[in-house]
Order: C-alpha cells, then sequence, then structure tokens
C-alpha cells in the first residue's frame, strides 16, 4: 500500500470512496507486446473495483522472452510464386525482413 498509512485506516478511506480491493492468488501473468513477451511468474496481483470500474495492480519480477515470428505456408507459398524461388530462400528472405511479404519479395527479385 502506501508507507506510513494503516493499512485499516486506507481500506476505512477506500469505502466511503466506493473502492474494493481483493488481492487475487495469481500463479503467472504473461503480457504479450509486438516484440517480446513479459513473464510474472507469482506475481502479487490486486483487484481494484472503483464505482464499477475494474483495474488490476501487478507487482512482481518479470522475464522478458523473444517472440517467434510466425510463417504460414500461405506466405512461403506466396513468396514463391511471386519471385520464382525455392521455398528456402523464400523462407529466408520472409526471416530477415521480419514476416513483411512485400520487402521480402523485393528482397529476391533485386537478386
Amino acid at each position: 500500500m502506501i508507507p506510513g498509512i494503516n493499512p485499516k485506516d486506507m481500506a476505512r478511506a477506500m469505502k466511503k470512496l466506493g473502492m474494493k480491493q481483493e488481492e487475487l492468488n495469481v500463479k503467472k501473468v504473461v503480457m504479450t507486446l509486438d516484440d517480446k513477451e513479459l513473464i510474472f511468474e507469482n506475481p502479487q496481483v490486486l483487484k481494484v473495483d472503483m464505482m464499477g470500474q475494474e483495474s488490476y495492480q501487478l507487482t512482481g519480477e518479470s522475464v522478458e522472452r523473444a517472440l517467434e515470428l510466425q510463417i504460414s505456408e500461405e506466405d512461403i507459398k506466396t513468396v514463391m510464386e511471386q519471385t520464382s524461388t525455392d521455398r528456402n530462400s523464400a523462407l529466408k528472405a520472409i526471416k530477415s525482413n521480419n514476416g513483411d511479404l512485400a520487402a521480402a519479395i523485393l528482397e529476391l527479385q533485386e537478386k
């Protein structure tokens, strides 16, 4: 909570303001960002309800994990057809362009 404030006094003040707080028993939280995931093991999670609006407060140590690029067979076939190239070359070009098919096609056409 807030340092120097009695938890019981804080709970009373929150109740007067129409706020409810509940600690959740959470084992793991995973946040997926554009380029990575943040993983929190055994975090402290508080659910706060303030006048019908729910919010969550997360406290804990996180570990970062890079997201792997998901490339579908359809994407590979599209690049292969547009560039008349083999599967391995198409896949390599897609990976080197972070999944951007147009950039992969342009790269292979320039070769």
